[in-house]
C-alpha cells in the first residue's frame, strides 16, 4: 500500500519499532546539523531587505470602487 495514508502509518510503525520511538526526531536533527549556509543569520542586512520586500506585498485583494 505505498502512497497511502495506511501504508504511510504502517512504516512510521515499522521504523519505530525497529529503530526505537525517536527514530523521526533524530533523522531530523541531522538534517538540521547539516546545513553550514548560515541562511540569514549569516547576514542580518539581506534578512532586513527581503522582510521589507515580503512586508510590501500584500495578500488582500484590492477594494474595488
Amino acid at each position: 500500500m505505498a502512497g497511502t495514508k495506511n501504508g504511510g502509518a504502517a512504516a512510521a510503525k515499522t521504523n519505530k519499532s525497529k529503530y526505537g520511538a525517536d527514530f523521526y526526531a533524530k533523522i531530523g536533527a541531522m538534517g538540521g546539523k547539516k546545513g553550514h549556509t548560515g541562511g540569514f543569520y549569516a547576514n542580518r542586512d539581506l534578512a532586513r531587505i527581503a522582510g521589507a520586500k515580503g512586508g510590501r506585498i500584500s495578500r488582500r485583494t484590492k477594494a474595488s470602487v
